[in-house]
């Protein structure tokens, strides 16, 4: 009997025990990505289509930030070197380099007629002149700006004559914003103020538990569309893409696939308003896609 009741006893928790471990697949099989815990994840935004892709070079795997040069080329950085790495998309290979400083953490280019603008996470920021030829004078620039701000986009805000600059650190007067600054391209001056402000308590952020508020949005770059004149910024730790208004509040949000986008670092844009994001690879080279967005209000 102790035995028949001890198989019957096995039968019974292995059923038991089957049954949990079913509920447990089938929850996380029916899991939307959205949990609003630590661990939470959030399904990619299906208004989010990638039309091109190219793989860049083995030297640039860690590229950082993009600028459109028109006829198959892009101007790119990678966080390790000071310098300009001229891409071409129809050859798949590096065109030219123009070197303007030694190796560092470079994280975002902006293109202003013929000069380049480059920033490092310090904050400081480099002129390189007439990147299409081979005289090229560089410049650098004294920043209000530190290594703790974490400076990682730059864009070009031709409308009002200035670079913007997004940091993805912290603030050392507020934990409840991180600021945007200008650099003014006429004075050559950065603002010690920001010129405005992202909220770290908006309400269409994702809400994923964090141990400092920090963390909850880390831009890391930031550019301007040249038809709309809306401001886009993508985030590589929780890949991300926004729209914002001029004054900085998020107009939209797209969360972006983890495997298609590993860490979109860069943003560029064609005249006509073509959208590309460049990633960071891994395993992967790095990338530079051609971005379509659906629904954009």
């Amino acid at each position: 009997m102790k035995t028949i009741k001890g198989m019957l006893l096995g039968v019974v928790l292995s059923t038991s025990l089957f049954g949990c471990d079913a509920l447990q697949a089938d929850a996380r099989g029916n899991d939307n990505g959205k949990k609003g815990k630590k661990g939470a994840v959030e399904a990619a935004s299906p208004a989010v289509a990638i039309a091109q892709k190219w793989d860049v070079p083995e030297i640039l795997r860690e590229v950082s930030g993009i600028v459109y040069l028109g006829n198959n080329q892009f101007a790119c950085v990678q966080d390790e070197a000071g310098v300009i790495f001229l891409y071409n998309t129809q050859t798949g290979t590096i065109d030219r380099q123009i070197t303007f400083a030694a190796a560092g953490d470079y994280e975002g280019i902006a293109l202003v007629g013929n000069n380049a603008y480059v920033v490092r996470s310090d904050g400081q920021l480099f002129e390189v002149t007439n990147i299409h030829t081979s005289q090229n004078q560089v410049t650098e620039f004294p920043s209000v700006l530190t290594s703790e701000h974490n400076v990682e986009g730059l864009g070009y805000d031709q409308k009002n004559n200035r670079l913007l600059l997004a940091i993805k650190g912290q603030e050392a007067n507020s934990a409840t914003y991180k600021g945007v600054y200008a650099f003014d391209l006429s004075s050559k001056k950065l603002s010690k103020d920001p010129v405005f402000k992202l909220d770290l308590k908006d309400p269409l952020l994702f809400q994923k538990k964090q141990k400092s508020l920090s963390k909850v949005w880390q831009p890391s770059e930031i550019a301007i569309h040249p038809v709309s004149g809306d401001i886009y910024l993508t985030e590589a730790s929780n890949p991300q893409l926004f729209i914002l208004h001029q004054d900085g509040k998020i107009k939209n949000r797209f969360a972006l696939s983890k495997s298609e986008f590993y860490k979109p670092e860069g943003i560029a844009f064609s005249p006509s308003g073509d959208l590309y994001i460049s990633n960071e690879g891994k395993n992967d080279a790095g990338n530079i896609l051609k971005v379509t967005l659906k629904d954009v209000r």
